[in-house]
C-alpha cells in the first residue's frame, strides 16, 4: 500500500488534526454540562475542560445533621458531571478525528 505523499504527508495531516482537536477542546470549555445527586439536592456543572464551574445545595440538605451524607452527595455529584463532562469531550473529539482513535494525538 502506497501512501500518497509519503511520511511527511502523513505527518502533516496529523499535526493538522492535532490543531484541530486543540481548538475544539479549547472551544468545550465553554460549554457545560449538569449532573446530581440525592434527587437533585446537590448540583454540579462541570465544562468541557473538566473543571468544575459551581456546585449548588438545596438548603434542606444543609438542615440535616448528617454531614457525612451532604459530603457523599457532593462527591457523587461532581464525579458523575465530571463522567458527563468527559464523554462530551470524546464525542466531539470522535467529531473531529472521524471517529479514528490515534494514541498520543489527544
Amino acid at each position: 500500500m502506497q501512501i500518497r505523499g509519503g511520511l511527511s504527508e502523513l505527518m502533516r495531516q496529523a499535526s493538522r488534526m492535532q490543531r484541530k482537536i486543540e481548538k475544539r477542546k479549547e472551544e468545550l470549555k465553554s460549554e457545560t454540562v449538569e449532573a446530581s445527586s440525592g434527587g437533585g439536592q446537590v448540583t454540579a456543572v462541570v465544562n468541557g475542560g473538566r473543571e468544575l464551574v459551581s456546585l449548588k445545595i438545596t438548603p434542606e440538605v444543609l438542615e440535616g445533621d448528617d454531614v457525612d451524607l451532604i459530603h457523599d452527595l457532593i462527591v457523587s455529584a461532581v464525579n458523575a458531571g465530571l463522567k458527563k463532562a468527559g464523554e462530551m469531550v470524546d464525542a466531539e473529539i470522535e467529531k473531529v478525528t472521524g471517529g479514528v482513535k490515534v494514541p498520543g494525538l489527544y
